[in-house]
């Protein structure tokens, strides 16, 4: 069996290595191919990294190019890298037709990988005219576009590009299948990933000099160099600003190698002498969230994470001021985070767009950390919610492999 993965930013890399590996326990010699990240890349592509029997090393996955390239967020961000995404589109599509793969699995990136498929769609329907159907490749999107945020529109084009949709949110298939789009809830899989990690909080704070009776914020400014380079000043400005009224703090930044040096020089020179970490590991991010008594996090999945090691947190985003414009005029739903969204009101203080300031971030981290009983009952709400991103009986990644196992068998039986 052969499987073609597109994965183009950092949170879909780490959903496409779970799916990865659940795929491998259904079956063993499945071979990998496609665009993604280091945890794709740590999964490889045989049945082991290693074999023990004969020695020999089993081909590793590898991305046919770093998704830093094609991980841009914001309309207006991505002009400038519009030739170089174009290129990358025109040499995914090559490299998917060459690998002849048994089902193509997309994750997320809609905007890129709408493009992809649409350019494949249109060689497989000239294939068509000519008599020949055995060059088209089922489609399995995995995490479903927001229409219901923007461009509801968008539904009708999902499902004309895709075969099969896998959604990390319980009700959204009734945005596609009216459209006659096959979509199979599977959950999402933070609360898998969360509940796997094996911690040493005791042994992270050695390792890393933080003092028992230290009061630990994690900081995460994002993944993508253009988050990092928005988010990092506004983050820094508003621990100052609390650092300034509470002592004995101590930062961690877990962020990922492709941007640790960015980072770095971001909390360079912080007023106060506040001790400042920068971690990329994924078990010392889980670490540094263990004995955190708040964060303060980029708008995304990172959120589910926290709520899943009960860390109360505050979220923030922004683009450039166009963008920012932009997003203020197309998005009309009231919340950005997903925990918010589902219990429609506002558990996880968001502070987005013209919000995102060092000084409404910095107000709101000190009411957190003076209000236990604010920061408590905030765990706690979010908690009951996060029971809705799971099924009862199947593991996220277990029901996705599932699916994409069963879409590659459908076309094999044809």
């Amino acid at each position: 069996m052969k499987v073609y993965i597109v994965a183009g930013e950092p949170s879909g890399d780490l959903l496409a290595s779970g799916l990865m590996r659940a795929l491998r326990r259904l079956v063993p010699d499945v071979k990998f191919r496609g665009v993604g990240g280091e945890s794709m890349m740590a999964v490889g592509a045989g049945p082991n990294i290693a074999d023990a029997t004969s020695g020999t090393e089993t081909e590793r996955f590898k991305s046919l190019f770093d998704i830093a390239e094609i991980s841009v967020m914001g309309i207006f961000e991505v002009l400038p890298r519009l030739p170089l995404i174009l290129k990358r589109i025109r040499q995914t599509a090559g490299d998917i037709e060459a690998f002849r793969p048994d089902v193509l699995v997309t994750v997320d990136s809609w905007g890129f990988v709408s493009a992809l498929i649409t350019r494949l769609r249109k060689k497989w329907r000239r294939e068509a005219h000519r008599g020949n159907t055995s060059t088209q490749i089922p489609v399995v999107h995995y995490v479903a576009p927001q229409v219901w945020a923007w461009k509801k529109g968008r539904a009708k084009n999902v499902a004309r590009l895709v075969d099969r949709l896998m959604t990390l949110l319980p009700d959204e298939g009734r945005w596609f299948e009216p459209h006659g789009l096959r979509t199979d809830f599977v959950g999402h899989p933070v609360v898998e990933r969360t509940r796997d990690a094996t911690l040493d909080p005791k042994g992270f704070r050695a390792a890393n000099g933080i003092p028992a009776n230290a009061t630990v914020i994690s900081v995460l400014p994002g993944s993508r160099h253009s988050e990092v380079k928005r988010l990092t000043p506004i983050l820094k400005g508003a621990i100052e600003r609390v650092a300034a009224k509470i002592q004995n703090i101590f930062i961690v930044v877990p962020t990922v190698p492709g941007v640790e040096n960015e980072v770095k020089r971001g909390f360079e020179n912080i007023s106060g002498h506040i001790p400042v970490k920068v971690v990329t590991r994924e078990l010392d991010r889980y670490n540094a969230f263990a004995i955190s008594s708040l964060a303060l996090a980029k708008s995304g999945t990172v959120s589910l994470e926290l709520v899943s090691f009960r860390v109360p947190h505050l979220i923030a985003y922004t683009f450039g001021w166009l963008s920012n414009l932009t997003a203020r005029l197309l998005v009309k739903v009231r919340f950005a985070n997903l925990i918010n969204i589902l219990a429609d009101r506002e558990i996880i203080p968001e502070f987005l767009l013209w919000r995102c300031r060092p000084d409404l971030i910095g107000d709101c981290t000190k009411e957190l950390l003076n209000s236990p009983q604010s920061a408590e009952k905030q765990v706690a709400d979010a908690q009951k919610i996060m029971k809705k991103l799971r099924l009862p009986d199947i593991l996220p990644s277990d029901r996705a492999a599932q699916i994409v196992l069963e879409t590659a068998n459908q076309k094999n039986t044809k």
